[in-house]
């Protein structure tokens, strides 16, 4: 029941392309990691990239065709969404932007937590939702088993490639928030940069 290599090589072509695209989750590891540091933005792209896997379940359940044939219920999923996004921004305002002021910031707890918002963040998405459920079908073939045991694969492969490249992402540009991190007055507006880009995330999908 396992996919071939020709569409496993197919798929992952296209997901490297589609992860590199700038996007809204390439923003919010961007963001995050510039305002909060290398291991806080790896933190969160982790969780980013481990969301993607919940829309591949709901695609193979069927929930996300459910969802799209319903209106009212993707409306409230798309607001709780943004909903989320928003307070995400909110939060890092409050924090004034600062690197490294709150205690334990980047401590075992403070790095689960930015797991948990990066795999909310992704997961409370519907767009990302409906990408998966018109994806995923385009590269199941018959006689290799039911389709559904396919698409997880895809979306582990997915999920995977999605992992390596939100981490490298999150390194890298953590390593330019360590440098900022030095200079306060800098790290100050890179905070405020950082919960704006999720505040307008937010307002765009909830008024979109």
């Amino acid at each position: 029941m396992l996919i071939d290599a020709g569409q496993a090589m197919a798929f992952l072509s296209v997901a490297i392309l589609l992860t590199l695209a700038p996007g809204p989750d390439n923003l919010m590891v961007l963001s995050i990691s510039l305002a909060q540091g290398r291991k806080a933005g790896m933190a969160f792209a982790l969780g980013c990239a481990c969301g993607c896997f919940s829309h591949t379940l709901v695609a193979t359940l069927g929930i996300g065709a459910l969802l799209a044939a319903e209106p009212p219920a993707f409306f409230l999923v798309k607001l709780a969404g943004g909903i989320y996004l928003l307070w995400l921004g909110f939060r890092i305002l409050h924090r004034s932007g600062a690197f490294s002021m709150e205690p334990g910031l980047h401590g075992k707890h403070g790095l689960k937590s930015l797991f948990v918002s990066g795999l909310f963040a992704n997961a409370l998405n519907p767009k990302v939702m409906l990408f998966f459920l018109a994806l995923l079908p385009q590269f199941v073939q018959s006689g290799r088993g039911p389709a559904a045991i396919q698409m997880l694969q895809f979306g582990l492969i997915f999920t995977i490639q999605a992992i390596v490249l939100f981490g490298v992402l999150g390194y890298y540009a953590g390593k330019a928030g360590g440098w900022l991190a030095r200079r306060p007055e800098a790290g100050l507006w890179m905070g405020y940069l950082a919960g704006a880009i999720l505040i307008l995330l937010g307002l765009r999908l909830v008024l979109e």
